[in-house]
C-alpha cells in the first residue's frame, strides 16, 4: 500500500502537520550514480574524477548539516557552500571533509575561514594577499585557497586578463597555496546549434587558456573543475578533474534545450528524488456552485464542490505561483490547488478525491509509495527551476531523515 492509502503517519512529532521526508539512501545513491557516470569504465585515467557536492542554500532545502554528514559518510571528496556561515554550521555538525566557500569572503571573515578550515574561492586578485596576511597573523601554514576564473558569466571570478596579476600575488604567498582552479558555466543545458548553445565551448577555451597562462607563470592551478549539474549529465568534455553536482544530487535533472534531450539524460543518469514535502488536510467542507474560495475570489465553484484546506502555505515552501495552477496528490488522486496560496494554508478542490477527509496526507512533490511526483515538473509548470522550489522549503518545516 502507499502511504496515502494507509494514511500512515511520519515519524512522531507534535505540531503543525507539514513536514519534509529526506531519503538518505536516495541522496547517497545519487552521489554514487554521479561518481560512476563521470568515471566510465571505458576511460583510462590515472586517478578517478572527484565529486564536490553542493550543499549551499541549506542543502537545497534538505538541511545543510544533515546532508553534509550523509555525503561525508558516502565519501564525497569536497563540499560546496555559499558563505563562511554555511561552512561553519556544517563544521559544527562534525563534518571534516574539505569545504569550498564558493562565495569567497568579505573583509574581516578571514579569521573564521582559517579557524574552521574552510577553503575560500578567490574572486579578485587583492583578496589573495589579504588572506595570506590573515594566515600569517594566525600562524597558519599551507592554507588552501581556490581560484575562480570568470569565463563568461560576468558574475564572480578574476578575468582571464588578470592571470598575470594573480600569479604575481601568489608568488609572494608563503602561507597560502592554490589547491584548485574553477569556473562556472552559464548555459551548459543549452545544446542547440545556436550562439547560446556554443557558449560552453567558448568558456572552456577561455578557462584552459587562462590555466595554461598560470602554469607558464609558474603557478600550479591544482585540481580543475568546471561541470555543474547540466554539464555533468550532457557534456563529458567539461568533467575535468572534479565535478560539482547541485540539483542532480537531490534527484533532478535540469531543463535542457531542446527539451526532448531531457529523457535521454534521465535515462543515462537515473536519479531518485531525495525530498518529499507533505502536509495534512485540516478541514474539508462542501460548498454550492457559484461560491468563491480564498482571497479576491479568484476561484469560483462551477459545480457543488468539496473544498479542503491544507496545513501548508507559501511560508512553508508552497510556491505562491501554484495558485489556481498547481496540483497536489491525495490517496493517489490529483487535487487542484484553487484560489490564491496563503502564507499558512492552501485550498484544494477534492471533489474528485474519493472519501477525502481531515487528516489525509497530501504530497506536494517527491515520492508516495510507488508514485513519484517530481519537483522539476512542478517547477516547469510555473516557469521556474527545481532549485527555486526545493530550496524554498522553510526552516519552520521539520525534516525527517529516513534510511
Amino acid at each position: 500500500m502507499t502511504r496515502s492509502q494507509k494514511n500512515q503517519s511520519p515519524p512522531d512529532f507534535v505540531g503543525r502537520p507539514v513536514w519534509a521526508e529526506v531519503s538518505v539512501s536516495a541522496l547517497t545513491g545519487n552521489l554514487r550514480a554521479i561518481r560512476d557516470y563521470v568515471n566510465p569504465a571505458t576511460e583510462k585515467r590515472k586517478t578517478p574524477r572527484k565529486v564536490l557536492c553542493i550543499v549551499k542554500g541549506n542543502g537545497y532545502g534538505h538541511g545543510g548539516p544533515h546532508v553534509a554528514k550523509a555525503l561525508e559518510k558516502a565519501a564525497t571528496d569536497w563540499l560546496g557552500v555559499a558563505s563562511a556561515g554555511e561552512g561553519i554550521e556544517i563544521r559544527q555538525a562534525g563534518v571534516r571533509t574539505p569545504i569550498l566557500v564558493l562565495g569567497g569572503f568579505w573583509p574581516g571573515e578571514e579569521k573564521n575561514l582559517l579557524e574552521h578550515k574552510l577553503t575560500p574561492a578567490i574572486h579578485r586578485c587583492e583578496q589573495l594577499l589579504a588572506f595570506e596576511a590573515a594566515a600569517a597573523k594566525l600562524g597558519k601554514k599551507n592554507v588552501a585557497v581556490q581560484l575562480k576564473i570568470d569565463t563568461g558569466m560576468n558574475r564572480l571570478g578574476i578575468m582571464p586578463k588578470d592571470a598575470d596579476c594573480f600569479a604575481c600575488q601568489l608568488a609572494k604567498c608563503k602561507h597560502v597555496n592554490l589547491a584548485g582552479t574553477f569556473t562556472h558555466l552559464a548555459s551548459s543545458e543549452v545544446l542547440t546549434d545556436t550562439e547560446l548553445g556554443h557558449q560552453t565551448k567558448q568558456q572552456l577555451e577561455r578557462f584552459y587558456s587562462t590555466v595554461e597562462r598560470l602554469r607558464a607563470l609558474g603557478a600550479d592551478p591544482g585540481i580543475l573543475h568546471i561541470a555543474n549539474s547540466a554539464a555533468i549529465a550532457a557534456r563529458p568534455e567539461t568533467w575535468a578533474d572534479m565535478v560539482r553536482p547541485g540539483a542532480i544530487l537531490y534527484g533532478y535533472h535540469p531543463g535542457f534545450d531542446p527539451p526532448e534531450r531531457r529523457k535521454e539524460f534521465e535515462s543515462k543518469l537515473p536519479l531518485r528524488p531525495v525530498m518529499s514535502l507533505r502536509a495534512r488536510l485540516m478541514s474539508v467542507r462542501s460548498i454550492a456552485s457559484g461560491e468563491a474560495v480564498g482571497y479576491d475570489a479568484t476561484w469560483i465553484a462551477q459545480r457543488p464542490s468539496r473544498i479542503a484546506v491544507l496545513s501548508a502555505g507559501y511560508a512553508d515552501g508552497v510556491h505562491r505561483s501554484l495558485g489556481n495552477r498547481g496540483v497536489l496528490y491525495i490517496r493517489g488522486h490529483a487535487a487542484p490547488i484553487i484560489g490564491i496560496v496563503s502564507m499558512d494554508v492552501v485550498m484544494l478542490d477534492v471533489t474528485d478525491v474519493p472519501d477525502a477527509a481531515v487528516g489525509d496526507v497530501a504530497t506536494l512533490y517527491g515520492t508516495d509509495g510507488n508514485h513519484v511526483y517530481p519537483a522539476n515538473v512542478v517547477a516547469r509548470s510555473i516557469g521556474t527551476v527545481t532549485s527555486d522550489l526545493i530550496s524554498g522549503v522553510s526552516q519552520r518545516v521539520p525534516r525527517f531523515y529516513l534510511p
